[in-house]
């Protein structure tokens, strides 16, 4: 994996008190930017599939579950 570096800014305080704990900001930005991301996406997806969505759901509605009746729960 290539890494680059990037200039970012963040609070003093907060800094000082992650290199006092040994805290990795690469490791912690990393690990924040994938949950940033997929959050992202999903909100994307969902946002671009509404329409498909609420069809199915509206479907649904109307008709009930298909094979529904073999539900068990």
């Amino acid at each position: 994996m290539d890494k680059r570096p990037e200039s970012l800014t963040a609070d003093t305080a907060l800094l000082d008190e992650a290199h006092a704990l040994n805290v990795s900001l690469s490791a912690v930005l990393e690990a924040g930017l994938r949950v940033a991301m997929r959050e992202r996406r999903a909100a994307r997806w969902r946002e671009e599939n509404r329409a498909a969505l609420e069809g199915y759901n509206a479907w649904v509605a109307e008709n009930g579950l298909p094979l529904g009746k073999y539900r068990q729960f």
